[in-house]
């Protein structure tokens, strides 16, 4: 109930605001104001391929849609923000694959550690049928997923010790998303998995109540963790896909014409979004090698690989032992 509080206030601001345009004469003749909502920076790649959704769709319909946009977490944490697609209070989210497991659960074969040998290979299974059969299930939720964007590699950080091999990243608390395989995966390593929403995690890291954390460079730098975190090991434990979803009330509203300038603007804008989150990369991590954080670039991936065979077993029965070789294959 909070959370609906939350969104709902929310939107009233955002009703405000609207009449706050129209009184100071800007005029709006959209047919149509579609919210979208994610939880990182301005400066984050969502932003960049939230923009280039923005403008191509507002180009392509002519006006007849207009989309504003909501970074920072300002619709609420991300399941918030998927039930809030759910219900059509909120039209558009872009976020980590993780929360989405709540709502299919075939989404938790992303989030297993070292799936991907490299973007490449993601790519491949992410834009063939291996992406479209686990999104399978979500318009009975109804989300209709419009691809995957990207939030990099993920890695770990903590403020107690360098983590050089899996064995030294034991008996640490350490925040996961709300997902299962990420649990498990902080279980395999012999730490405590802590469930933070990602808007809270900066306050948890500095009063210490984890002493660590895992998420891309572009959060770890952009958020500011380097501040409150003294090593960053390079684990590269996972592609991070970030999915594009839209409410199914919403896109169901449309005529077929702007339902067109929707899926053909979101294919765009992903590959768009993709290519600055590459670009991105090795400048964060200059830019994080500039802070006080002292950082692992070559650490034993092979003993994590190892000490992380105990989560393929445990999901091999819910997500199928066929599935995971199949994407393992196509490396």
């Amino acid at each position: 109930m909070k959370n609906y509080l939350t969104i709902l206030i929310v939107l009233i601001l955002i009703t405000l605001s609207g009449c706050s345009n129209a009184v100071s004469g800007e005029e709006t003749k959209a047919e149509y104001v579609l919210r979208l909502g994610h939880l990182q920076t301005e400066t984050h790649p969502y932003q960049q391929g939230a923009l280039k959704f923005k403008e191509l769709v507002e180009k392509n319909s002519n006006g007849r849609i207009r989309i504003d946009i909501f970074p920072s977490s300002q619709l609420g944490n991300g399941r918030d923000q998927i039930e809030g697609a759910q219900i059509g209070s909120i039209h558009f989210h872009i976020g980590s694959v993780a929360p989405v497991t709540n709502f299919a659960p075939k989404f938790n074969l992303l989030n297993l550690p070292y799936l991907f040998e490299s973007r490449e290979h993601a790519f491949r299974v992410l834009d063939g049928e291996i992406g479209k059969e686990i999104s399978t299930g979500l318009e009975n939720k109804g989300l209709i997923n419009l691809g995957y964007m990207e939030n990099g590699w993920r890695h770990m950080t903590n403020n107690k010790k360098a983590i050089k091999t899996a064995q030294d990243a034991a008996n640490l608390k350490l925040r996961v998303q709300e997902s299962p395989p990420y649990i498990s995966f902080i279980k395999a390593l012999g730490s405590t998995p802590v469930p933070i929403p990602f808007g809270e995690l900066y306050t948890a890291l500095e009063q210490k109540v984890v002493d660590g954390q895992e998420n891309p460079l572009a959060q770890i730098y952009l958020n500011k963790f380097h501040e409150v975190q003294g090593h960053l090991t390079l684990t590269a434990h996972n592609y991070d896909a970030a999915i594009l979803l839209m409410s199914k009330t919403t896109f169901d509203t449309l005529p077929e014409d702007l339902q067109k300038v929707i899926l053909d603007a979101s294919k765009e804008a992903i590959q768009h979004e993709r290519k600055v989150a590459m670009e991105e990369e090795n400048k964060l991590l200059e830019q994080l090698k500039a802070t006080d954080i002292e950082i692992e670039e070559n650490p034993d991936l092979e003993s994590f690989r190892k000490a992380v065979e105990p989560v393929y077993k445990e999901f091999e029965k819910s997500l199928g032992k066929d599935l995971i070789q199949k994407v393992k294959d196509m490396k």
